[in-house]
């Protein structure tokens, strides 16, 4: 406040409700909290996540491990620099530091085709890393609790919302608990970002036509545990394996036990949702990425083979392109993350747009004379970012999933990609 008692800042004393408190929720406050000037009244911030606080109790997809990245602007260890959470992120990583591993495409033999040794930007140690999605949640959720102006609400929902025309503010219905002992409430706020993720209950409330779409492929695989150490290769390495069958597979450590395996393969139609209560239903989809994957060599098997039933996957591969915010004055509502624009896990880059997301939306509401003025700001930067990437997450599913020629010409590619890296590097 100035001597007269009025705002210097339009967020100033208000109140800000995030709708998910995964990656790009977690690092908005956080990079809130890292900016705002300290001799303006801060405003009061309430995540709500509908998950339990437990992050083990969490969803399955809490286990598998993500790939953060340093060698763009758009990567997530440039913003995690930004955040000052970088070190924190460094000690969970479970590869990509001190030369442990490195993204990777193999040929069914394993028979390497690539290896991508990328240079990092502003004097990161590395251009990527693998950290589990739970020590990634654990690192920024840790950062919401740590400012007292920000706390988390787990077992929460936020699943609609309105604007009341006497006061402008926001009136969000949330559905606290769970199961039958869940109850409804409503809650005002000042402004609501809305980062509850692919499946957004946000979206599908404000822009209902706006739905996730088909890309046409299918991705089945797991988790596997082994007692010695996860098998070479992948071993610390991670990537694909390409076939001319048209079918690919994704692999990568999780801890120094357990690997992720994901086989791909084009589908013209989606596959039924998986039933996870029909151990019928998860040993089928074992069966059938075995049998796609047949033509790899071991230890490829070995791997499906010790897959732990209850973090099998059949997942749709489902994305949308990213939309700039209309309107945000007559409804102060901005989605952020895969809310916004979701991408398939082929695309292997969510979470560094997730984190991006999140540090560019807080800078420029810090910056910004209005809310309007933010957030045309952060769409200048998001949208044609994530537009990027998505239109580049396309093109390299078709090519990955490629057959005669094709696939062909894509090898000889990566041949020469590699020949080129070495040249460089001499």
């Amino acid at each position: 406040m100035d001597d007269h008692g009025e705002a210097r800042h339009f967020l100033e004393g208000k109140t800000i409700f995030v709708a998910g408190g995964g990656v790009a929720g977690s690092a908005f406050v956080a990079g809130l909290r890292k900016l705002w000037d300290p001799a303006l009244r801060p405003p009061t911030v309430v995540v709500y996540d509908r998950h339990p606080r437990d992050i083990t109790l969490q969803r399955d997809a809490e286990s598998y491990s993500l790939s953060v990245s340093g060698h763009s602007e758009a990567g997530g260890l440039v913003a995690l620099q930004k955040l000052g959470l970088v070190d924190d992120v460094f000690a969970h990583a479970v590869s990509g530091l001190d030369g442990s591993g490195c993204f990777k495409i193999w040929g069914p033999d394993w028979g390497e085709r690539m290896r991508m040794r990328r240079k990092p930007l502003h004097g990161l140690p590395t251009a990527s890393v693998r950290i589990s999605r739970k020590h990634l949640r654990r690192v920024l959720n840790d950062a919401v609790d740590a400012w007292d102006r920000s706390r988390m609400q787990w077992e929460s929902q936020c699943v609609s919302v309105r604007r009341l025309d006497d006061t402008g503010r926001l009136r969000v219905q949330i559905r606290r608990g769970r199961g039958e002992e869940a109850e409804s409430m409503e809650e005002d706020c000042d402004l609501l970002v809305a980062a509850d993720g692919a499946s957004s209950k946000m979206r599908a409330w404000l822009r209902p036509q706006d739905k996730l779409q088909y890309t046409g492929a299918v991705l089945r695989g797991g988790l596997s545990k082994f007692d010695g150490g996860v098998p070479r290769p992948p071993g610390q390495d991670w990537g694909f394996i390409m076939s001319n069958t048209g079918v690919s597979c994704f692999l990568s450590p999780v801890d120094k036990n357990t690997v992720v395996w994901a086989v791909g393969h084009l589908e013209r139609d989606p596959v039924p949702e998986l039933d996870r209560t029909s151990d019928k239903d998860v040993q089928a989809v074992i069966a059938r990425g075995q049998e796609l994957g047949s033509h790899f060599q071991e230890p490829f098997q070995t791997i499906a083979s010790r897959t732990d039933p209850k973090t099998v996957m059949c997942i749709n591969a489902r994305d949308k392109p990213p939309f700039r915010h209309d309107d945000v004055a007559a409804m102060p509502v901005v989605f952020i993350g895969d809310s916004n624009h979701a991408l398939s896990p082929f695309a292997g880059f969510g979470a560094n747009l997730a984190l991006s997301d999140g540090w560019d939306l807080a800078e420029q509401l810090c910056r910004a004379s209005s809310l309007a003025e933010a957030v045309a700001a952060y769409d200048e930067i998001s949208e044609p970012r994530a537009r990027k990437i998505l239109k580049g997450s396309h093109k390299n599913l078709r090519a990955g999933h490629s057959t005669g020629w094709r696939y062909w010409v894509f090898s000889a590619m990566l041949w020469v990609g590699r020949w080129v890296g070495w040249v460089l590097g001499k």
